[in-house]
Formats: C-alpha cells, sequence, structure tokens
C-alpha cells in the first residue's frame, strides 16, 4: 500500500506542474480545452452529420426521379431526352452513356463524405459508384440503368452544410479570446501570492522589504498573519536588546559598588558590619534584577495552553494572595454573569495581574481591581492612589528596564522596570492589550488589561 501511494505521488509530480501559477493553468485552461473538444466533436458528429444526411436524402430523391424517367425511355436516345428534360431544371448534369467508375472515392479529411455516400447508395436504387475525390466541389454519381451506365453531377453544396468551419473557427476564437482573459485574471490572482513569498523569503535571510497585503480575502488574511508574526519577531528582537543593555547597565552600578568596597578590604582592616550591609543590599538589589530578567524571559517562553477560567473566583484568589501578603487590595466591582467563564492562559494572566498589583501597592498605599466581562471581551482594570505617570511617558513607561523618575524611580520601590513590560506582553499573547490612564476614582494610575473572551 505504501509503495503504490508512493508511485501515486511521483506520477502525480511528473504530470502536474510545480509551480502555483503552472498548477492554476492548467485547472483553469484544461476544462476550456475538454469543453471545446468535446463541443466540436458533437457539432461533428451530431448537427454536422444530421445536416449532411438531410440535404443528402432530398438530394437521392431528385436522383431517384431521374432515374425512373430514363428507365421508362424505350431506347437511348429517348431515355438521354427524358433524363436532360428532368436534370437541368433540377440543375443535374447527365451523361449517357458514362465510363465505368472506380470504387467509392473521398478525400481523407472529406468527414461529410463518407455520410454522403452512405445516403445515396441506401436511397438510391442501381448507384455503382460515388466520386468526390475528383473535384472536391461537385459530386459524380454513376448508375446502372436499363441502357447501361450514366452518370449525374451536381454541386457538392446541395449534399453538404455551407462553410461548416465557420462555427469551429468561432469556438476556437472565443476560446482563445476567453484563454488570453482568463491568463491576466490569474497573473493579477497571483501576484499578491508572489509578493507575500519574496517578503517571507527575504525576511528569512534577514532583510525587510516593504510590503501590504493584497489580493483575495483568503491572501489579505495571510498577508495580514505575516505581517502580525514579522512584527511580533522584531518586538521581541528588539525587547531582547533592550533587555540586554538594560541588566548589563543596571548591573554596572552595584558591581562598580561592590569592587571598589573589596578592594579597599584588607587584613589589617576588616569590614565593619555597615560595609558589609551595604555589600548585602547590592547583592540583593543585583539578585531582584537577575531574577526579573529571568522572569520576563520566562514569561515569553512560557506556552501553557489556554483553558476557560471562572472570571469571578480567579480575580478573587488574586486578591485573597495580595490581602495575606499585606497588601491593600480590594476587589470593588465585578460586572458579568456571576458564574461568566473566560478561555485564558491563568498562569501569565496571574503573573501579569501580580505585577500590577505590586506596581499599585509600591508606588502608592492601596490599589482597587474592578472587571467587566462583556459578551466578546474581558476587561480587567487595577487603580491605585499614587503620583500616575505622565501622558507623555505611557507608551515609555511599557518598554522593559524603564523608571520614570521621581514618580517611579528605583529609590522609592527598587523595581526593576518590568512589571509593566511583563503585563503588556502578557496582554498581547492572548490577543489584547493593556491600557494606562488616569485613574477616575483614586486619581493614581490606572492599568487595563482587555483580552478576547
Amino acid at each position: 500500500m505504501t509503495m503504490t501511494n508512493h508511485n501515486e505521488q511521483g506520477w502525480a509530480k511528473r504530470v502536474f506542474p510545480r509551480g502555483l501559477y503552472g498548477r492554476a493553468a492548467l485547472i483553469l485552461f484544461l476544462p476550456i480545452v475538454v469543453v471545446t473538444l468535446v463541443v466540436s466533436v458533437m457539432f461533428l458528429q451530431r448537427h454536422f452529420e444530421g445536416v449532411t444526411r438531410q440535404m443528402t436524402s432530398s438530394m437521392a430523391r431528385e436522383l431517384a426521379f431521374v432515374a425512373r424517367r430514363i428507365d421508362r425511355a424505350e431506347n437511348v436516345a429517348t431515355a438521354l431526352l427524358a433524363g436532360e428534360t428532368v436534370a437541368a431544371p433540377l440543375g443535374l448534369i447527365l451523361r449517357i452513356p458514362a465510363e465505368p467508375g472506380e470504387a467509392d472515392r473521398r478525400l481523407f479529411y472529406d468527414f461529410s463524405g463518407r455520410v454522403v455516400i452512405e445516403v445515396l447508395r441506401e436511397e438510391v436504387p442501381g448507384v455503382a459508384s460515388v466520386d468526390l475525390a475528383s473535384d472536391d466541389k461537385r459530386v459524380s454519381v454513376t448508375m446502372q440503368g436499363r441502357f447501361g451506365l450514366y452518370s449525374l453531377d451536381f454541386d457538392r453544396r446541395r449534399v453538404s452544410a455551407s462553410n461548416p468551419h465557420q462555427l469551429l473557427v468561432l469556438m476556437v476564437f472565443t476560446s482563445l479570446l476567453m484563454t488570453g482573459i482568463a491568463t491576466i485574471f490569474l497573473r493579477n490572482q497571483l501576484r499578491p501570492i508572489r509578493r507575500l513569498s519574496h517578503a517571507a523569503e527575504e525576511y528569512g535571510k534577514g532583510r525587510i522589504v516593504p510590503y501590504r497585503p493584497g489580493g483575495a480575502i483568503e491572501v489579505r488574511s495571510a498577508g495580514t498573519a505575516f505581517l502580525d508574526m514579522r512584527n511580533r519577531l522584531e518586538r521581541q528582537n528588539e525587547q531582547r536588546k533592550v533587555m540586554m543593555s538594560g541588566i548589563s547597565h543596571d548591573l554596572r552600578t552595584p558591581l562598580t559598588r561592590l569592587k571598589l568596597g573589596l578592594s579597599m578590604m584588607s587584613p589589617d582592616y576588616p569590614p565593619d558590619a555597615e560595609e558589609i550591609a551595604a555589600m548585602e543590599a547590592d547583592i540583593a538589589e543585583m539578585n531582584r534584577m537577575v531574577d526579573g530578567f529571568l522572569d520576563y524571559a520566562r514569561e515569553e517562553a512560557r506556552d501553557s495552553p489556554p483553558e476557560a477560567t471562572r472570571v469571578q473566583t480567579f480575580l478573587h484568589g488574586i486578591v485573597t494572595d495580595a490581602q495575606r501578603a499585606g497588601q491593600k487590595v480590594d476587589l470593588v466591582r465585578f460586572e458579568g454573569e456571576a458564574e461568566g467563564q473566560a478561555t485564558f492562559r491563568p498562569d501569565m494572566l496571574r503573573r501579569a495581574l501580580d505585577n500590577l498589583v505590586g506596581n499599585a501597592v509600591r508606588y502608592g498605599s492601596r490599589a482597587e481591581i474592578d472587571a467587566t466581562l462583556g459578551p466578546r471581551s474581558l476587561r480587567i482594570g487595577i487603580e491605585d492612589d499614587g503620583p500616575g505617570i505622565p501622558e507623555d511617558s505611557l507608551d515609555a513607561a511599557m518598554r522593559p528596564f524603564t523608571r520614570l523618575d521621581p514618580a517611579r524611580g528605583r529609590s522609592s520601590g527598587q523595581g526593576t522596570g518590568l512589571g509593566l513590560a511583563i503585563a503588556a506582553d502578557v496582554a498581547r499573547a492572548h490577543g489584547g492589550q493593556l491600557r494606562l490612564g488616569r485613574g477616575p476614582r483614586l486619581g493614581g494610575l490606572r492599568a487595563e488589561i482587555v483580552i478576547p473572551r
């Protein structure tokens, strides 16, 4: 069975073109060719042959009438006179006597000639031979009569349809015209796919080329997905660069202090308790920075599957854990179904909310949480009574390792500048966004995570 499938696939690769344009052209043009051939064959076999048979049958009756007049004559002279009297008005040329003819003759490409010979032999008695080859514009019928052989000649157009090729020519011309139009249409439809392929190939080589989605809905959707993927990768690369530069910059200060402290130590002058406490503080600060860096990197690498979670229970768990840790946090409002559920990654969203709650109680005295579970989205807001963030610094606050002085400097809370960046990345990973603004109730910073339900 496997060998059979392999052979079939190999045969398909040899028969069908490898490119999309070739396959699409084959799918589009093959039916046109098949339909043209089928219609041509049906026309030749049915319509054209039927018309030829009907015209030849009418001509056969005229030949039979002349033959009867000749056979009723008393001698050759009266037979010739009687035959010419009838044949001339009918457009027939009578020759008495006639030379013996060979077998029926017709040209090899004369398809209707076969029908003419067949009908004449069936309906006219005494036909000796039918000659269609000597002169393709005339028909010569040799007949055996009472007084010997005689021949009747007439115009070929009387037994064959005139200009039978007109329909075939029209069909071929129309097929070529439609093929040209289809080729232009197909080329225009495939151009956006080629542009998308070129943009993806160039991006794989490390080059970013301008690209705008176009074409059919499916191609536009694929192009939009590619742009989203490219932007997300570029954003992640930029964040990694900022992360590395930030962690290296932040670690340089405590490392310098430790280096100076160690250089001043000697066996004669051992460090006192104050110097040891300062070094321990520097080490603790470095541990916080490294832990924040690892948590941020771990959050980006995490790919736990989304699951349906009861929102109100989830939020109560976050508030309860925060209150147990001594933080002043309250769930002040929940709008939506009490048993309503939303699909998200609970661990990732919990970490983002924990960071927002931690920032709120670090820079303020208390925090309030409100949530709205709508038919399409879930909105979770966290508001504090701290100094807030200026309007022109909201975008910068969501960048990794960003600290805004004096309201959110390191001296006020010993933060690493990753809390808002982690929350923003978690929201984007769920297809949503993080919004920052001024809180209407407490007057401090208000952070909202909005994700699809």
